[in-house]
């Protein structure tokens, strides 16, 4: 995926960009960069550097110095290419970043070349997105024009920042499937995907961008160059996963968000159990709410070795991150031992992590172990968002059964989608039975939109049942 953050003030902001970029860290782990705009000199300083072996802020802490007196700039942490690039065009000299997930990108790629365009950036051999967004933008008269253009073009989403000459310029995703959030504080104004970038640089919250909304940020105030559209499709895998506690979208609180979870789904689990523990990091506040909803108390029974294993660490290489995933998770025997422990976690993908960390509380002297999902099973890949766990249909758990139950991993989708329907229910127990679970329940649609608490017809919840709106006003169906 990816998360930005950009910021124009009177003073110099480096450090705000800095530390508000890497409060972005926990969305990317290839590429971050850096492009500030230093008004006295009329000039654009830029930094990029490879993520995969390194954390953001232990790359870039030494060459601040370069940035020094820049009154505005712009920050990335992306899963995807070399950004931000600076750009010279007829509408002028700007730096982008994007986050953004392209499925045409080949096409559109061969399109601008048959224009007689050229690329100069590569990403792993292939066509860098945002370098194609910003020749897709300056084919525009203006930026709006610009940027509506890359709306109407691209396959997926694309929501950017702007380092402009006059500001910084934020564009949301027109179907707004991932955020963009306004701050402000005395004498600066900040844009960024995650509210938790704010608080400890003393911004506070100004408004969210509706989809497709444009703004220009100065230092003295926010211009809107372009209304917000009707439609919304915002993703509720942000709540359930990718989103940090302290982070807020449209309104609703992240970790508010998911105890009400935990809460609403434990109403009617009569499981008998001795303790509620969650697996860290986002299934933590699923399980105090469902903790709280058992009427049982909440217990350690796992816990993440945070010293030298932070969330944002996250290798690249498959077999890498199952080691990872086994290494920073250390079970607590004496909380297991003889126990029956309800787990929370926030989505079950490949299953093969959980099946050995499954494994291990029973070793570790666990008497049950039961498992609670805090989303419906991910049934299909996501179109929209650059999630690095959904690259391919064929590594979710759920379709490689449906492939050994029916043949065909496509067969029946919607009815394994269904819950409590008799395929769903078949599947489930698949589930159940190859993890080693004393039982497991995955929550229901409605009740996660119940907690994210927006009408359903503004979430895209393609992944859990291959769409993404359900007729209301303010939504319209792809």
């Amino acid at each position: 995926m990816g998360g930005f953050f950009g910021t124009v003030a009177r003073h110099d902001c480096v450090a705000d960009v800095f530390y508000g970029t890497d409060y972005n860290s926990h969305l990317g782990t290839r590429r971050g960069g850096m492009a500030m705009y230093h008004s006295g000199e009329r000039s654009f300083a830029r930094s990029i550097h490879n993520l995969e072996n390194a954390y953001f802020r232990s790359k870039f802490e030494g060459t601040l110095g370069r940035f020094a007196g820049c009154t505005s700039g712009i920050g990335i942490i992306s899963d995807t290419d070399a950004q931000p690039l600076v750009i010279h065009s007829h509408l002028g000299r700007f730096a982008i970043v994007t986050v953004a997930k392209i499925n045409n990108i080949d096409a559109l790629a061969a399109q601008l070349l048959s224009q007689h365009q050229h690329f100069a950036e590569l990403s792993s051999g292939r066509t860098n997105q945002t370098e194609l967004v910003a020749l897709l933008l300056i084919q525009g008269n203006t930026f709006v024009e610009g940027i509506e253009n890359v709306f109407r073009h691209i396959d997926g989403s694309c929501s950017m920042l702007l380092l402009t000459e006059d500001g910084i310029i934020a564009a949301r995703d027109d179907w707004g499937r991932t955020p963009i959030v306004i701050g402000r504080k005395n004498g600066a104004y900040a844009a960024t995907s995650e509210t938790s970038a704010f608080p400890n640089l003393d911004y506070r919250i100004e408004r969210y961008l509706g989809p497709g909304e444009i703004v220009r940020l100065r230092p003295t105030g926010i211009e809107q160059m372009r209304p917000p559209s009707e439609h919304q499709q915002i993703c509720s895998f942000l709540w359930v996963y990718y989103g940090f506690p302290t982070s807020t979208y449209e309104g609703r609180n992240v970790e508010e968000m998911r105890f009400d979870n935990g809460r609403l789904m434990a109403a009617d689990d009569n499981t008998e159990i001795d303790c509620v523990c969650g697996i860290p990091d986002s299934g933590v506040g699923m399980a105090l709410g469902y903790a709280a909803g058992m009427g049982k108390p909440y217990q350690r029974a796992i816990s993440k070795y945070t010293p030298t294993w932070p969330r944002s660490f996250t290798p690249a290489n498959q077999e890498m991150r199952s080691l990872v995933a086994k290494m920073k998770l250390i079970p607590n025997r004496h909380m297991l031992e003889g126990k029956r422990v309800l787990f929370c976690d926030d989505s079950i993908v490949r299953g093969t992590q959980l099946r050995d960390n499954v494994g291990v509380l029973f070793d570790d002297g666990a008497r049950e172990v039961h498992m609670r999902i805090a989303c419906p099973p991910l049934i299909y890949g996501c179109p929209y968002i650059g999630f690095t766990s959904s690259k391919s249909d064929m590594e979710l758990i759920t379709r490689r059964i449906i492939e050994e139950l029916e043949g065909d991993p496509n067969a029946r989708l919607t009815d394994y989608a269904t819950t409590d329907s008799p395929q769903y229910q078949r599947m489930v127990e698949e589930i159940r039975r190859r993890l080693g679970l004393t039982s497991l329940r995955f929550n229901k649609l409605e009740t996660m939109v119940q907690a994210i608490g927006l009408p359903k017809c503004r979430l895209c919840t393609h992944c859990f049942d291959g769409t993404g709106c359900s007729g209301c006003h303010g939504g319209k169906k792809e």
